[in-house]
């Protein structure tokens, strides 16, 4: 089990390197330009609901992108929430 930060923008190749990664039993956090992945008429976003981990963006910088809900299965989280998953996943990898 493993928790994703995924802070690259969908065209970057950390971002496909991310999705390759994740699975089921995993959690991934789109922050920064990955809130952009969210959007569900991005082609990100059927990569993304693919991959199989539980899907959370954050609130904070979907805001600052102009994004104001994610599309269907992406759970929008605040910092304290954030803070709960690291606590939940004993490993984690950042993705930039």
């Amino acid at each position: 089990m493993i928790l994703h930060t995924l802070n690259a923008a969908p065209s970057s190749p950390a971002f496909n390197d991310c999705l390759k990664i994740a699975r089921t039993h995993d959690a991934l956090v789109l922050m920064g330009d990955g809130v952009y992945a969210a959007i569900d008429s991005a082609e990100a976003y059927s990569a993304l609901l693919s991959c199989g981990a539980k899907l959370y963006m954050l609130l904070t910088d979907a805001k600052v992108a102009g994004i104001s809900a994610p599309g269907a299965n992406i759970t929008a989280i605040d910092m304290d929430d954030l803070v709960a998953l690291t606590e939940e996943f004993p490993r984690q990898q950042a993705w930039y």
